[in-house]
């Protein structure tokens, strides 16, 4: 039988820059300047969920496009922290 630690910290995962950033898309959207969105979101236990809304739902080419650019983007973070 696996041995466990008596206990386990648990890191606050309630993350401040993550509410930041929706309301930001969201004060853009109620402008007027987001007109869609496509996205992956990250839950507890290394559970997501990935959607599409407004035009990025409309328009699957582009929002695959600007995916793509994400994950470029990803990649060039995760190359320069290793």
């Amino acid at each position: 039988m696996k041995r466990r630690p008596p206990f386990t910290l648990v890191r606050d995962l309630h993350s401040h820059d993550t509410v930041k950033a929706l309301e930001q898309l969201l004060e853009e959207a109620r402008q007027g300047k987001v007109i869609g969105i496509a996205f992956a979101a990250m839950c507890r236990r290394r559970r997501f969920f990935v959607s599409a809304a407004g035009e990025a739902h409309r328009n699957p080419t582009f929002a695959r496009g600007m995916v793509a650019a994400l994950d470029d983007s990803l990649s060039q973070l995760l190359h320069a922290h290793s």
